[in-house]
Order: C-alpha cells, then sequence, then structure tokens
C-alpha cells in the first residue's frame, strides 16, 4: 500500500463519523503510522493539520444544514461533532469571520474546504483519454477556438488568498455571487445569449494587490451588443488551449467538488508532469444542451515549456 493510500482511508474515516469524536491516535492506527508520522505525511499530502481538517470539513457540511431554518443551531452543532452552541460559534466565526445566525440570516455564498481526491496526484492522464479520478471524469485535450467568442455578464475584484488554491481556502465565494447576480438578470438579456453555453473567467492579476478578477456571464449571439445594469462585455480568444473536460453526477457538484479537483489536478499535476506553463487566464465553460450530462470545461492558454 502506498502512504497516499492510508491517508485516504483516514479522510475516508473523517467523513464517515463527523458526529464522533475523532482522535488523531485512531487515524494513525487506520494509516498504520506512529501518530508522529502520521501527523507529518497528513499535513504534507492535505496541506492541514489533522484537527483543523476536520473542524473544516465539519463546517462545509454544518453549512448546508444551517439553510434549513426549521433546525436549530445547537442541532447542526451536535450532530457535526461540537461539543456546545459557544464552540460550534467560536469556529465558524474563527473560519468565515460572521456567526451562524449572521450566515442564516443572509445566506452569503461561501468557499468550504472540499475533502482532497489524493490520489489525483499520482494518475497522469494521457490526452484524448478520459479517466475517471474519484467520483468525476476528466479528459485533457488540446484545442483550436477559430473565432473570437464574446460573453456578456458581471465581474468583480476577488482576493487570492480567499479563492486560490480553490476548495483549499475559506471565506465569501464571490465568483459564485457573480453567478447568482447574472442568472438573475439573464432573463432580462435572453434574447442576446445563447442559451447553453455559459463562460467564468479568470484573469488580470495583480500581484501587488492580491487580487484577480472574475467574469460570469453567457455567451452572445451576436457581435453587436450593448451593456446595461453593470453588465460588461468579455472575449474569449481564438487561439490554442489547452481543455479539461470535466463530468460529474449532479451540476450542483459540477460546479463546486468536480471544479476544484479538477483545477488543482491540471495546474498543480498535469501541467506540472508536461512542463508546461499557462498564460495567467482561465476560463470555464459550462455546457447545458443535453440535459442528462453535467459537463463543463477548463481552458487555459499554454506557453512555451519551462525552460531547463
Amino acid at each position: 500500500m502506498y502512504a497516499w493510500e492510508s491517508i485516504e482511508r483516514t479522510l475516508t474515516y473523517i467523513e464517515e463519523n463527523m458526529s464522533k469524536e475523532i482522535q488523531t491516535e485512531t487515524l494513525a492506527n487506520i494509516a498504520s503510522l506512529s501518530p508522529f508520522y502520521f501527523q507529518r505525511l497528513f499535513k504534507r499530502l492535505v496541506r492541514k493539520p489533522v484537527q483543523e481538517y476536520i473542524k473544516l470539513r465539519r463546517l462545509a457540511k454544518a453549512i448546508n444544514d444551517l439553510k434549513n431554518t426549521k433546525q436549530r443551531i445547537l442541532d447542526v452543532a451536535l450532530s457535526y461533532g461540537f461539543s456546545s452552541h459557544a464552540n460550534f460559534t467560536r469556529a465558524f466565526k474563527e473560519t468565515y469571520q460572521m456567526t451562524p445566525e449572521e450566515y442564516r440570516k443572509n445566506l452569503p455564498m461561501l468557499n468550504t474546504f472540499d475533502k482532497p481526491e489524493i490520489s489525483a496526484n499520482y494518475v497522469l492522464i494521457d490526452e484524448n483519454v478520459p479517466v475517471i479520478v474519484g467520483n468525476i471524469v476528466l479528459e485533457i485535450q488540446k484545442k483550436s477556438l477559430k473565432e473570437s467568442e464574446i460573453y456578456l455578464g458581471f465581474e468583480a475584484e476577488v482576493n487570492i488568498s480567499n479563492q486560490i488554491p480553490v476548495g483549499e481556502s475559506t471565506g465569501i465565494d464571490v465568483p459564485g455571487q457573480l453567478w447568482q447576480k447574472f442568472r438573475s438578470k439573464k432573463n432580462m438579456i435572453a434574447d442576446s445569449l445563447y442559451r447553453d453555453v455559459e463562460m467564468g473567467m479568470s484573469h488580470t492579476a495583480n500581484l501587488d494587490k492580491g487580487t484577480f478578477i472574475y467574469f460570469a456571464g453567457g455567451l452572445a449571439n451576436s457581435t453587436n451588443i450593448s451593456t446595461n445594469d453593470g453588465m460588461v462585455k468579455q472575449i474569449l480568444p481564438a487561439g490554442e488551449y489547452i481543455v479539461c473536460r470535466i463530468e460529474a453526477a449532479s451540476f450542483e457538484e459540477l460546479v463546486t467538488t468536480a471544479l476544484n479537483q479538477a483545477n488543482k489536478y491540471l495546474f498543480e499535476t498535469w501541467l506540472k508532469k508536461h512542463e508546461l506553463v499557462t498564460q495567467p487566464f482561465s476560463a470555464e465553460k459550462y455546457y447545458k444542451e443535453n440535459a442528462g450530462i453535467n459537463c463543463m470545461e477548463i481552458w487555459v492558454i499554454p506557453m512555451d515549456k519551462i525552460a531547463e
């Protein structure tokens, strides 16, 4: 058994025992490692200390239950292993800078810490060959976009530290809120858009400020369209791309854990192992033409290979 497989076993145990007390020593036994080496290996592969990771996963699960206003906050806390309302509130506020009551009142979109798919770091996908990684299907290929595409939507500045690496940070989900805003206004410009293609774009990083711009919008059906209500145009330029296609069991999983896992795999494993770098830009294209298939693509622009 590989070392990473031992850690994956403990991650599964954590997911199945959220309501119980989970001791580091118990996890070390499951991994067949001493507590000392287990904690070192866990932090290396998961990027969080063991008990910090458990807390973040419990909070991620609790957030979904908090949306049900008929369920008491105390009951939510106890069901995910928090010893009291006060303990839950303290952990929630430290992580999200708001109390559970404040979250329930306004229901902002939040980034939550995902269960990592460690095995993805040890699988190298060949081009044009679909592979199942965890609960998703990935396929990486090269594509040429012959003509530029124009999109209409909204954009905002995002703090890099709150969004990247995706699925490994916590805070307000600014891209998610932009998608909510776009979809609430989409019917007003429906005649200007193709129905089945939408795009999220990360661009214009400002390293001094620690920010980038995120855009969320739909594919325009004409080059001659006007903007209103704060909407902007963005262009997906013609050219050569590396494209990572993703399929997931549900749309909710597709735009959350599947997207996060695919981003990490593409940027941290596949591109690195192929010694490729990309421009400071990425696009997420969502396709809705097939109701029974939940799929999207991550588009990046390759540059020269990393110099030896």
